[in-house]
């Protein structure tokens, strides 16, 4: 990758071209998402947009079309509420390797009563979580195989003012819609920067990066339709909140920069410039409630035991390389082994 030094400045309206990869936009039909996958798709990438609903997503694959000439992009059936449908998606995507996800797609409920996902779990945490937790095992392989892939995991804002509760993570003793979303945001961001930790302790290539949106409104948010459209009245409605927050296609300026940009490193939280609401994207401190590896590790087992994925069995390049060359002779190492004893002291609360 390039230094810093000799890249010039980040332009939201000019990205760098990216002919030849390939990135999965979960949730890419609507909203944030569908303007990651728009912006990226400029890029001439090949851009899959991983949906729940074919109709949607149908929807926004003919907006991107309409708006970027010679858009490779197409869709493939996602649901992040059903944990033992993701088994195929490695398979669905149809292609060798993937340079990048973006952990997009998310479920927000303004009110009660508490629902459940197909495997029993909450909702918002199942969905939010647990989905994309369960989805990265399944891409690994394809990650894996790409020379420096990375796994985009987008927060949110609301956040920040949030606390796992490590005893109820999944919201059943005391169930309030916004909190439990604001948990379930954050508990990927937890999830995003151990995630990386781990990369790191097993040698692979594979970047972890968390990037969040700031405060990004529909009534700020260009038309795209059938996909979005906003009305004039909202448009004027809107027009005093610019002033602090910003529309979803800026929402999505930093998890693409943290997709594109060469200098972004792994383990890195990304978000708008001002104020952490709205504005060009920049690398902002971690929160300092992001920073308890304790809790990050709690939440780790806690996750693996829920979705029955263990990601410590993921393999670095290192380990895949050795396969190949050992496969020859019918011997293949213990890379699980390596994975887990490496990342073991990730565990301790003064880990990196």
């Amino acid at each position: 990758m390039s230094s810093t030094s000799s890249t010039p400045p980040w332009d939201v309206q000019r990205l760098p071209r990216a002919e030849g990869s390939v990135f999965l936009v979960t949730g890419g039909n609507a909203g944030i998402g569908y303007f990651v996958a728009e912006q990226l798709s400029a890029t001439g990438a090949t851009v899959v947009l991983g949906s729940r609903n074919p109709a949607k997503a149908e929807a926004a694959t003919a907006s991107i079309r309409s708006r970027v000439p010679g858009a490779r992009v197409r869709a493939v059936r996602l649901d992040l509420a059903d944990l033992s449908s993701l088994r195929t998606v490695e398979e669905s995507l149809e292609v060798e390797s993937l340079d990048a996800v973006v952990h997009n797609a998310g479920v927000a409920l303004d009110a009660p009563p508490r629902r459940e996902t197909a495997d029993g779990h909450e909702l918002m945490f199942g969905t939010n979580h647990l989905g994309h937790f369960a989805l990265t095992h399944w891409l690994m392989p394809l990650l894996a195989a790409a020379p420096a892939a990375r796994i985009v995991t987008m927060g949110s804002f609301a956040a920040k003012s949030e606390r796992l509760d490590l005893d109820d993570l999944q919201s059943v003793k005391d169930y309030r819609p916004k909190r439990t979303y604001g948990r379930s945001k954050l508990a990927q961001m937890y999830f995003g920067l151990e995630l990386d930790r781990r990369l790191r302790a097993a040698d692979s290539r594979v970047a972890s990066v968390v990037a969040h949106p700031g405060g990004a409104l529909d009534s700020l948010t260009p038309s795209r339709p059938p996909v979005h459209v906003r009305t004039a009245g909202a448009r004027l409605c809107g027009a005093p909140a610019a002033l602090l927050v910003q529309g979803k296609h800026a929402g999505a300026w930093p998890a693409v920069r943290a997709v594109l940009d060469p200098t972004v490193r792994g383990g890195q939280l990304w978000g708008p410039r001002v104020f952490s609401l709205r504005g060009k994207p920049r690398h902002e401190r971690a929160w300092n409630h992001l920073t308890d590896t304790s809790v990050a590790a709690r939440l780790w087992d806690a996750s693996r035991d829920l979705t029955g994925v263990d990601l410590g069995a993921i393999r670095g390049q290192s380990a895949t390389a050795a396969a190949d060359s050992d496969s020859d002779s019918g011997s293949a190492p213990d890379s699980t082994a390596a994975f887990s004893s490496r990342s073991a002291d990730l565990r301790r609360p003064n880990a990196r």
